[in-house]
């Protein structure tokens, strides 16, 4: 089982919701809200609603008792509107001012449903590095160019004939 829960239109950039985001992605439930509580971040309040939301949301509608098994399986935030606005500045100038909205989405999973596996860990990095290609011959160059290559003078340039008169 999966459960959501959506904030929209939040008045927190999606970039710097993210940033705590990716800190309780894959966390139990308890310790996303431990990590959140001391996040010294503004957009960690608001995530932390919306986590509290989807833990509810888990225990209403799929009736989850032991919240202990909950983990956040997804935690992603998208772009919303940008309400744009102007800053008058000196010498009638105009600065735009763009305040930037997100919608925050979080998903918990009860594992032991087996909805989800805890993640992988990374792979391990190999010691030795990948072998290179072979690199490819150059391109041929033309008897003009190839003089020029080596810092010799370029052939003179090719006049015409005067044409003759009758």
């Amino acid at each position: 089982m999966q459960t959501m829960a959506r904030a929209r239109f939040v008045r927190v950039s999606a970039r710097k919701a993210r940033l705590v985001l990716d800190q309780i992605r894959g966390k139990a439930v308890a310790e996303a809200l431990a990590t959140l509580e001391y996040t010294p971040r503004a957009a960690a309040r608001l995530v932390e609603k919306v986590l509290r939301s989807a833990v509810a949301n888990a225990e209403h509608n799929h009736q989850v008792r032991n919240l202990d098994d909950l983990r956040v399986v997804q935690a992603y935030a998208d772009g919303g509107p940008v309400l744009k606005r102007v800053q008058p500045r000196a010498m009638g100038r105009a600065f735009s001012i763009k305040h930037r909205t997100s919608h925050l989405t979080i998903g918990v999973s009860d594992e032991t449903n087996g909805a989800v596996a805890a993640p992988a860990a990374p792979p391990a990095r190999p010691s030795a590095p990948a072998p290179r290609e072979a690199p490819k011959a150059p391109a041929r160059r033309t008897a003009a160019r190839r003089g020029s290559a080596r810092g010799e003078k370029k052939p003179a340039a090719r006049t015409r004939k005067p044409k003759e008169k009758k």
